[in-house]
């Protein structure tokens, strides 16, 4: 049998593997220090979920009229109204319900860091031919794991604004406005992550077809 032409892009040779010395073997034992940090997210992920569960049974007990969860969710959301509030009205439902959404948001945030960055930094779970393998793990690398991380950190944020604007009246123009300034900046930052990452696969892009 011929050795692999290392000419030939359909036939590429096997890369040697080198013996590691003990330093650099140390140094890329390292990464396992990560793991602490990915298992505390999974903790912060689980308060997560009792947090929603909580606020979640305080919006059905509302519904039926309970005023302890109904005074339960005015406190949580910060509503403040002249009028004393009785039983559950639409406002406080809507911003009750962007609570939970926010809480789903920053849980999807969470899961990406915590599978995705497991994943580029620290050891292959093998997932590949999983059913449940979701989508954007196949192609992920910090550049990719970087622009989604933006991207959910700009939905968090709108959720955010959309509550202050709709209990607007318990808010000063200032935070109003500097709220609005940093959902902008999230903006602007994720675009630019998203235009450099751009090209820097074109310039990847460039440079294999040269060679």
């Amino acid at each position: 049998m011929s050795a692999p032409d290392p000419l030939d892009p359909l036939n590429p040779p096997t890369p040697r593997a080198y013996p590691m010395g003990p330093l650099p073997r140390l140094i890329f034992a390292s990464r396992w220090l990560q793991l602490p940090l990915y298992l505390g997210l999974i903790v912060a992920q689980a308060v997560y979920v009792v947090h929603f569960l909580v606020e979640l049974l305080h919006l059905v007990e509302a519904a039926f009229g309970s005023q302890t969860a109904l005074q339960a969710l005015i406190t949580s959301i910060g509503y403040k109204t002249t009028a004393p509030v009785g039983t559950l009205n639409e406002t406080v439902i809507m911003l009750v319900v962007l609570a939970l959404i926010d809480v789903v948001m920053i849980s999807n945030l969470l899961i990406m860091v915590i599978v995705g960055g497991y994943e580029t930094f620290v050891s292959r779970m093998n997932l590949e031919g999983h059913r449940d393998q979701p989508e954007w793990l196949s192609h992920v690398n910090a550049s990719v794991l970087k622009v989604k991380l933006a991207t959910a950190i700009i939905g968090i944020s709108s959720i955010h604004l959309l509550k202050t604007f709709i209990n607007a009246d318990n808010y000063t123009d200032r935070v109003l406005i500097a709220q609005t300034v940093i959902h902008i900046a999230f903006l602007f930052s994720a675009m630019a992550i998203a235009y450099t990452d751009k090209l820097m696969n074109q310039a990847a892009a460039a440079g294999s077809s040269r060679h």
